[in-house]
């Protein structure tokens, strides 16, 4: 069974997705710029995706968040050090040490057909094996200087397709691009 992966996530200009710490103060304060009544396609989005994919620091940085932001949903948390899950109702996580294949096709056989990837380091691994169908990126103009960045090393080009791009009066800019595969399929 199949199973799309996507990307949705926000940089600064520079491309930076959290501080050097993993701060994303910068991050908060940008989204306090945006109109209650504006949320960037989260929504739309989110009612797309049956499970969340995250790295181990993207689970300890959203288990501050207040009230629990994926509350529903199937979150696995990609880590190889033991984890203690939030607990409560609408909280599903799992662990896993899955190679990003054998997770999407896990997942996949499962019944599910949507995935949000979310982490630097686990989006880089997703991308490096080919496995992201969908970006969604929303630059926050801010320039960091430094810290952790969005994208690292790929064996080899990612060609792109622009799906869709979206200037904000806030200054947000948005951009979804298409993963162009050789093959056809």
């Amino acid at each position: 069974m199949t199973i799309a992966a996507s990307v949705y996530i926000a940089t600064s200009l520079d491309g930076f997705i959290a501080r050097e710490d993993g701060a994303i103060d910068w991050l908060m304060e940008g989204n306090g710029t945006v109109p209650a009544s504006e949320d960037c396609g989260y929504a739309q989005f989110m009612s797309t995706v049956d499970v969340l994919i995250m790295g181990r620091n993207t689970y300890d940085q959203v288990a501050t968040f207040e009230p629990w932001p994926y509350e529903g949903k199937r979150v696995v948390v990609l880590t190889s050090r033991p984890v203690q899950f939030l607990q409560g109702s609408g909280i599903q996580l799992e662990a896993s040490t899955e190679a990003p294949h054998a997770l999407l096709h896990r997942l996949g056989t499962g019944g599910c057909k949507h995935a949000y990837v979310d982490g630097g380091q686990v989006i880089q691994s997703f991308l490096s094996e080919g496995l992201i169908d969908e970006l969604t990126v929303t630059t926050i103009p801010v320039l960091l200087g430094a810290g952790r960045r969005l994208f690292g090393e790929l064996p080899g080009d990612m060609k792109l397709r622009l799906v869709s791009s979206k200037a904000y009066d806030f200054g947000f800019v948005q951009t979804t691009y298409r993963a162009q595969r050789d093959d056809p399929a």
